[in-house]
C-alpha cells in the first residue's frame, strides 16, 4: 500500500514577505553545540498591532533572547518571526538558554520543535461532479477562491496547473511567487519554500505528495489522464476554477512545527480562503498542538481549514487534528477497481489490484519472502512493511517474476492499486490469509496473475479504509471526530515523476495512484472552495456545517456505509457520513459557531487562563468562571459519555435557504434511548433568521454502553442531519 507513511501533511498557501522575516538560521537539532530549535510564544504588549513594522517586531522579539544573542545585528538570530498564526518566533537555543527565555516576563510558553510525519480521475464522477449534466453546472467550480497548501512543494510545469480559462487572482491576494526563473500563472498564483534553510529555495516537489494533493483540490481538467494507461479518464480537482498557492514546509522525512507555523502565518497574511492540511501527529492538548494553535488564528480570520484525520486506523482513539475549528477528514474507497487476479495452483482465485497492468503472468513457483530464498523466476508473496513499489523493485532486482502483496491482518477488505515495476497484485487481508496457508501446506505452490483492467461501478462503495484513524477524540472526547469521510484510496492525481517500469520516456504529465487521509483532505478543501465561491460571507463553521449536515450514510447499494470488514461503520469511523458535494451549496440550515463560543468551550475543557491564551490570544479568558461543556458547543453533531445517563442541550440553527420555510424534526434513535426535541417544528420567515431547539436524551447507564442515531430537520427541499453517539 502506498499510503505515504501516515500521509499527514498540510496544504496551505503562500508565505508573504511581510509575514515572515527571511530565514537566516537552519532549524533542527545541532549535536555539536547542543542547540535545538524552539518556538517561543509571547504575550502581546498593550500597544501591539499586526501593522507593527518588521523592524519593530524584530527589536521586540530580541528583548526575550539571552544576552549573547540580543546584539547579533545585522544578522538575524531568528529562524522565523511570527505575527499572524501566533505571536512569537523560532530560534536555536541550548537547553539552558531555553530555560532562560521561559522565565522572561511576557513569555507564555516555549516549545521544542518537533518533526511531524507526512501522512484523481474518477473521483469527481463518483462525487457527482461532471462538467456536462453534473453538480458543477449548478454549484460552480470554485471560481475566485484561493486554496493554500502546506506540503512538499509542487511541479509547476505539470499540465494540471496550467491556467487556460482561469480568471486573474482576486485583488485581495497579497502573496509572493518564488519559483526561480519560472513565473506564476493564474492557476498557481504563488509559492515559497519555508524549510528553515540558509537561502530561499523554489518549492520544487521532490517527493510527489504536494503535487498530488494540489491537483486533487483544484487541478484543472486534463483529458486522457491515467496511471500507466489504467483508470483512464479526465482528471480534475474538486474546484478546477479555484486558485492555488504552495508553501513547501515538508520533505520526505516530515515537517517541522516551526515551518508549519511559518506557513500558516504567511497564509493568513496572504489572504487564502481555504487551508488544506494533510499532516499531523499523535493527540496532545490543544495548547501544545502547533496546528491547533495556528489554525485557531486562521479561523479567526475567516479561513476554512481541512485536515487529514490520520492513518493510524482501524484502532479506536487514533484520530489526529481534533480541534473543533477544523474539519477532520477520514478516508474511504471509490467504486473503481484496477483488477489484478491472483490464481493459485489449486484453482482458487482472488481479485487484487495493481495500477500496472502488463501482459498476464503465467503460472510460476510461489514462495513466501523471508529474505533467504532464491526468487529468480518466481512469484514472491510479501508482507507489506514499506512502499509497495520499493518492495517490488527489490523483488525485480533479485530476479523475481512477480509479486503478491499480502494485506495486513487488520486491514480487512481494503486493497491498493500501486504503479508497480513488475507484475504484481495487492490482495486483501482475508484472501491473503488463504494464500499464506496455501504456501505453507502445498508441496509445490504456484500462482499466476491475470490483469483485467479498470472496472467502474464496483460495490460496495464507499467503504471506510482500514487505515483511516478513528474516534473518539483524546483531546476532546465529546466532540465527534472525524467530521466527515471522502475519497482517499487509489486516488489518481498529478505526479512530478514517471512511475512504473523504467523506460526511455522523458518527464511528462504523469499521474499516480496514491492512498491515505492526505488524499481525502484536499477533496474536502476543494468542496469548501466551491462553497466559499458561492457564499463568500459564510463563516468557517457555516461551511463545515453545510458539509456535515448534507453528508450521506447510505452506500451505492442503499445500505449503511461499511467499514473495512464490511460491517456497518459507526460514526467514530465516518463522522457525519460521506461528503456529498451536490448538496453543500444549499444546506437549508447551518450550525454556526463564533470565536467567543470556542473560547468558552476551551475554558470548559479545564484549561488555565494561560493555556487558553496560548491558543486564542485572549488574556484572562476563563477568570470570570464562564465556560460551556463540549456538548454545549453549537456543533453539527453530538457525542456524550454513556456513564452520564442523560443529556439536555440546546442547538441554534441559521436559515440559509428560502426565507419562508418550515422544518419538522425526524428522530432516529435506538429504542433504549428516550429522545425528544422541542420544538418539533421550526418556522422561518426571513433569511439568516436563527432559531434554537432543545435535545433531550436519557438512557439506563448500567445497560446502555453504546448507541448511535440522528436527528434530522426536514423541509420540502432540504434534510439537515446531525449524528448522535452515546459511548
Amino acid at each position: 500500500m502506498d499510503v505515504h507513511p501516515r500521509l499527514l501533511l498540510p496544504l496551505l498557501v503562500l508565505a508573504s514577505l511581510v509575514a515572515n522575516i527571511t530565514p537566516a538560521v537552519p532549524h533542527g537539532n545541532d549535536e555539536r553545540s547542543s542547540q535545538h530549535t524552539y518556538i517561543v510564544r509571547v504575550h502581546p504588549p498593550t500597544n501591539f498591532s499586526t501593522e507593527t513594522s518588521p523592524t519593530d517586531l524584530d527589536t521586540w522579539y530580541r528583548s526575550f533572547l539571552p544576552p549573547r544573542m540580543v546584539a547579533s545585528k545585522p544578522a538575524t538570530p531568528f529562524i522565523y518571526t511570527y505575527r499572524e498564526a501566533l505571536l512569537g518566533f523560532a530560534v536555536k537555543l541550548t537547553k539552558e538558554e531555553a530555560e532562560y527565555v521561559t522565565k522572561r516576563k511576557g513569555v507564555l510558553k516555549v516549545y521544542q520543535d518537533k518533526l511531524l510525519p507526512l501522512l484523481t480521475t474518477h473521483t469527481p464522477d463518483f462525487l457527482g461532479l461532471r462538467e456536462n449534466g453534473g453538480a458543477w453546472n449548478t454549484i460552480g467550480m470554485g471560481k475566485g477562491s484561493i486554496i493554500g497548501l502546506l506540503d512538499t512543494g509542487i511541479d509547476f510545469t505539470h499540465v494540471s496547473f496550467a491556467d487556460d480559462g482561469m480568471s486573474p487572482p482576486p485583488t485581495k491576494w497579497r502573496g509572493s511567487c518564488n519559483f526561480g526563473n519560472v513565473k506564476c500563472n493564474k492557476k498557481l498564483i504563488g509559492g515559497r519554500s519555508l524549510m528553515g534553510d540558509y537561502r530561499p529555495q523554489p518549492p520544487v516537489d521532490e517527493v510527489g505528495h504536494g503535487t498530488h494533493t494540489a491537483s486533487t483540490a483544484a487541478g484543472r481538467s486534463v483529458e486522457g489522464a491515467s496511471v500507466l494507461g489504467n483508470g483512464n479518464g479526465t482528471a480534475s480537482g474538486m474546484a478546477p476554477q479555484a486558485h492555488l498557492a504552495m508553501y513547501q514546509v515538508c520533505n520526505e522525512f516530515g515537517c517541522y512545527g516551526s515551518d508549519i507555523v511559518a506557513g500558516i502565518d504567511a497564509a493568513i497574511s496572504d489572504g487564502v480562503d481555504i487551508l488544506s492540511i494533510s499532516l499531523g501527529a499523535k493527540s496532545v492538548p490543544f495548547h501544545d498542538d502547533m496546528i491547533a494553535i495556528g489554525t485557531f488564528s486562521a479561523m479567526r480570520k475567516g479561513i476554512f481549514v481541512s485536515c487529514s484525520a490520520g492513518n493510524s486506523g482501524p484502532s479506536s482513539s487514533t484520530i489526529e487534528n481534533e480541534a473543533p475549528w477544523v474539519l477532520t477528514v477520514g478516508a474511504s474507497t471509490m467504486d473503481r477497481q484496477m483488477k489484478a487476479i491472483v490464481k493459485l495452483g489449486d484453482g482458487r482465485s482472488f481479485v487484487g489490484e495493481s495500477a500496472y497492468q502488463p501482459s498476464n503472468l503465467a503460472s510460476s513457483e510461489l514462495v513466501y519472502k523471508d529474505g533467504s530464498e532464491d526468487v529468480s523466476g518466481k512469484v514472491v508473496a510479501c508482507e507489506l512493511d514499506t512502499s509497495q513499489v520499493k518492495m517490488g523493485q527489490a523483488v525485480k532486482d533479485a530476479g523475481g517474476a512477480g509479486m503478491i502483496m499480502l494485506g495486513k491482518e487488520n486491514s480487512g477488505h481494503t486493497t491498493f492499486a500501486a504503479a508497480h515495476v513488475l507484475p504484481a497484485s495487492y490482495v486483501n487481508s482475508p484472501d491473503s490469509e488463504v494464500i499464506r496457508q496455501y504456501i505453507k501446506t502445498s508441496d509445490k505452490p504456484t500462482a499466476s496473475i491475470i490483469f483485467n483492467g479498470t472496472s467502474l461501478g464496483t460495490t460496495p462503495a464507499p467503504v471506510v479504509a482500514y487505515f483511516s484513524s478513528r474516534g473518539p477524540s483524546t483531546a476532546s472526547p465529546c466532540i465527534l471526530k472525524p467530521d466527515i469521510i471522502g475519497p482517499g484510496v487509489n486516488v489518481i492525481a498529478a505526479w512530478p515523476f514517471t512511475v512504473g517500469p523504467k523506460t526511455d520516456e522523458e518527464h511528462g504529465n504523469t499521474f499516480n495512484s496514491v492512498s491515505g487521509t492526505s488524499m481525502s483532505a484536499p477533496h474536502l478543501s476543494g468542496i469548501a472552495a466551491i462553497i466559499k465561491s458561492a457564499h463568500p460571507d459564510w463563516s468557517p463553521a457555516a461551511v463545515k456545517s453545510a458539509i456535515m449536515t448534507t453528508a450521506y450514510v447510505i452506500d451505492d447499494n442503499k445500505k449503511p456505509i461499511l467499514d473495512e470488514n464490511l460491517r456497518p461503520a459507526g460514526h467514530f469511523s465516518i463522522g457525519a457520513g460521506h461528503a456529498n458535494p451536490s448538496k453543500v451549496i444549499n444546506p437549508g440550515l447551518v450550525y454556526d459557531i463564533d470565536e467567543k463560543q470556542y473560547v468558552l468551550y476551551l475554558c470548559g475543557l479545564g484549561y488555565t487562563d494561560s493555556e487558553v491564551e496560548t491558543i486564542t490570544h485572549q488574556k484572562d479568558a476563563c477568570r470570570n468562571g464562564r465556560k460551556i461543556t463540549e456538548a454545549e458547543l453549537n456543533y453539527p453533531s453530538l457525542a456524550v459519555k454513556a456513564s452520564s445517563g442523560k443529556l439536555v442541550v440546546n442547538r441554534t440553527v441559521t436559515n440559509v435557504g428560502d426565507a419562508m420555510s418550515s422544518y419538522t424534526v425526524d428522530i432516529d434513535m435506538p429504542k433504549e434511548v428516550e429522545t425528544s426535541v422541542s420544538p418539533t417544528k421550526l418556522e422561518f420567515t426571513k433569511a439568516n433568521e436563527q432559531q434554537t431547539f432543545t435535545v433531550s436524551l436519557s438512557w439506563d447507564a448500567s445497560k446502555t454502553k453504546h448507541a448511535e442515531g440522528s436527528i434530522k430537520w426536514v423541509s420540502s427541499k432540504n434534510t439537515v442531519r446531525s449524528p448522535i453517539v452515546i459511548f
